[in-house]
């Protein structure tokens, strides 16, 4: 990683619908532009998300998505957060803000469900991307929903039947994204509290799979922990507002746009097939399969394989 280093400028970007998205740019103002999605959905941005990029070279764009991290109103706060926040109001959040900072194409960075949101903006703005590196594909489409939420719990199956017991015995049987929404939505705070807690241990859970694996520090924060589990739960239950199989239908789309595509072989949240189907759809994009990785950004070989992919293609100019 590169060192730390501050944003050159920020602000807020007014989206409508009582949204103000928050941005920052970071490295050389002259740079190579590139955009930065973070992952949840409702994760928001880190310092450490600027650190990848060299500063020299890349014009380092993050933005916090609707209702997550420092953008207004915050799901951890007001469920209002939710309302006018869909795939497609991000997709139209992106555009807006590429417009106001005078950017004509961008490189763009995906991690997680970052990679699904990057993918449906590129192939909708194919003319607006010059390049996409993609870390812990997802496409969030209903089958992958359901796996995450049940069907992993065969690798993990007393931490499931910690995730499991936290609904209501008669919503045990149904799907669990539902079922959690509910509750991150009930008006008793103590129950929105634990609902939130047995969520994102959950999601703790089944991303430790390697040795001495500790949990971000972020799920210590219980404001954190609600608007996460709040936007994972809206997001997902609609499985994105995006039809199923969109995403690999249309990859046809990006063919001339260099990819490469990261992927842990120990990504059990996330199986690599999903990886393996983008790749196989998308016309002259690189796989990389880490053999001893996980979904975590800290896993090994992840850091190393995504500074080599940016490093490659700041150096296309």
């Amino acid at each position: 990683m590169y060192p730390e280093i501050e944003p050159f400028d920020h602000g807020f970007l007014d989206a409508g619908d009582g949204h103000r998205v928050y941005y920052e740019q970071c490295g050389n103002p002259a740079g190579k532009p590139a955009l930065v999605l973070h992952g949840g959905p409702g994760s928001g941005c880190s310092v450490g998300m600027r650190r990848p990029f060299d500063p020299a070279r890349y014009r380092v764009v993050l933005m916090d998505q609707r209702g997550s991290g420092r953008s207004t109103p915050h799901a951890g706060d007001d469920p209002a957060a939710l309302a006018a926040n869909t795939t497609h109001h991000l997709l139209a959040d992106i555009e807006r803000l590429r417009t106001q900072l005078g950017i004509g194409r961008w490189l763009i960075f995906g991690g997680s469900w970052g990679t699904t949101l990057a993918l449906a903006y590129a192939e909708r703005h194919p003319e607006r991307v010059s390049e996409m590196v993609l870390a812990s594909v997802a496409t969030t489409t209903r089958a992958e929903v359901e796996w995450i939420t049940s069907g992993v719990g065969a690798f993990f199956p007393e931490a499931f039947d910690r995730f499991r017991s936290g609904v209501p015995e008669a919503e045990r049987d149904g799907p669990m994204v539902e079922a959690y929404h509910r509750l991150l939505m009930s008006p008793d705070e103590a129950v929105r509290t634990r609902a939130a807690k047995d969520w994102c241990d959950w999601e703790m859970a089944i991303i430790a799979v390697t040795a001495g694996h500790k949990p971000s520090p972020r799920y210590a924060d219980p404001r954190f922990r609600l608007g996460f589990a709040r936007m994972v739960t809206h997001y997902w239950r609609h499985a994105a507002w995006l039809e199923d199989g969109s995403l690999l239908r249309d990859a046809g789309r990006l063919a001339g746009i260099p990819g490469i595509l990261i992927h842990g072989r120990l990504d059990l949240g996330g199986p690599a097939k999903v990886a393996w189907d983008v790749h196989r759809a998308w016309p002259g994009s690189e796989l990389i399969i880490l053999g001893a990785a996980g979904h975590d950004a800290r896993d090994p070989g992840q850091t190393e394989t995504l500074v080599a992919a940016l490093d490659r293609f700041a150096a296309r100019g």
